[in-house]
């Protein structure tokens, strides 16, 4: 192949898209990030969206399409095969002919997590899934058991919003619900209750990117104690909980090896209650291991095995140098 050889990876998420163009020695050419949706469930525009930051990418690279000699993305909302009709327009670029591999988010997050090694990644920030690759490759979901755990953002929103519209606050909840309120500019929770029977917003779309807005309001209220806030977190960290276990039940360690994505997952009401679940609680034991990189690394290193490519120590830590820095805002976010 003329020119350089380099390698694409693309972490389309629900609100972000990240793009990384690296050579196969781990040293990084670029590095993009847009504040828009890869997922045509929560953008209508997002190839455009994907098209742009590839672009982007490319120019800060200072490559040309046909330097690119694989592309590997993970996409959210990349659930069922009929999916991929939309999937594979992502990164349509008539001009880019390498080989390109594209999967579910979530198997970007386990190859940047845990490096594809058995273990389980639980997501949670504006979408939700628990994904896991065990000791023979098996790769397995929560969907698989038609289990979700509502713990999107989103979720917790809407459930925070119904419990106080519903009356069950007492005093620890009275700056959340302060906050609530001018969220939505209501003046009271009966305006709010009006808001809600008129469906809060036409387009679902939109009034789902206000409550997710509002997530993060939610999790700091139970670290600082509401009563409220803590059920509703509560709840989504016991159906996580039961995902992990779910998908525990094929593998063949005695602890289990998880990692957290996600704003959601990764708040300090989450960690700190998950990490107490995992010692004290009597079911299956789990350990929550620091995620060793972002998921846009992770479609990198999936599309650096897919091309057969060694993925040797000296690669990780060229890697390593350069996403160090940015690692705790991607997974964070």
């Amino acid at each position: 192949m003329a020119g350089r050889k380099l390698i694409m990876g693309i972490d389309g998420g629900g609100s972000n898209t990240r793009v990384i163009i690296a050579s196969p020695e781990g040293n990084i050419a670029a590095y993009i990030e847009d504040q828009k949706a890869a997922s045509q469930h929560r953008d209508n525009q997002a190839t455009d969206n994907v098209k742009t930051a590839i672009r982007k990418a490319l120019s800060v690279a200072g490559c040309s399409p046909g330097e690119i000699c694989g592309l590997a993305a993970g996409i959210a909302g990349y659930d069922r095969d009929q999916d991929f009709e939309w999937v594979k327009e992502l990164t349509h670029l008539p001009e880019m002919t390498c080989p390109k591999w594209h999967v579910n988010d979530a198997v970007a997050a386990h190859y940047g997590a845990l490096m594809a090694k058995p273990g389980i990644v639980v997501i949670s920030g504006t979408g939700s899934i628990i994904f896991g690759i065990n000791e023979e490759g098996q790769y397995l979901r929560n969907y698989d058991y038609h289990h979700y755990a509502a713990s999107a953002a989103r979720f917790l929103a809407y459930d925070a919003v119904y419990e106080a519209i519903a009356g069950h606050t007492d005093d620890t909840d009275g700056r959340l619900v302060h906050d609530m309120l001018s969220h939505w500019n209501a003046a009271d929770l009966g305006e709010l209750a009006l808001l809600g029977r008129n469906g809060f917003h036409d387009d679902r779309r939109e009034r789902d990117r206000v409550f997710g807005a509002f997530a993060p309001y939610v999790t700091e209220a139970a670290a600082a104690g509401s009563s409220l806030a803590q059920a509703v977190c509560d709840r989504s960290i016991h159906q996580i909980v039961v995902g992990i276990r779910l998908l525990g039940r094929h593998f063949q360690a005695e602890t289990l090896r998880v990692a957290c994505i996600g704003s959601v997952a990764n708040s300090t009401y989450f960690q700190g209650k998950l990490k107490r679940i995992s010692t004290d609680d009597p079911g299956r034991p789990f350990g929550l291991m620091e995620p060793h990189f972002p998921p846009v690394v992770g479609s990198f290193l999936y599309a650096m095995e897919k091309l057969g490519l060694p993925v040797t120590d000296s690669v990780l830590s060229r890697l390593e140098d350069t996403m160090s820095v940015k690692n705790r805002a991607i997974v964070e976010s």
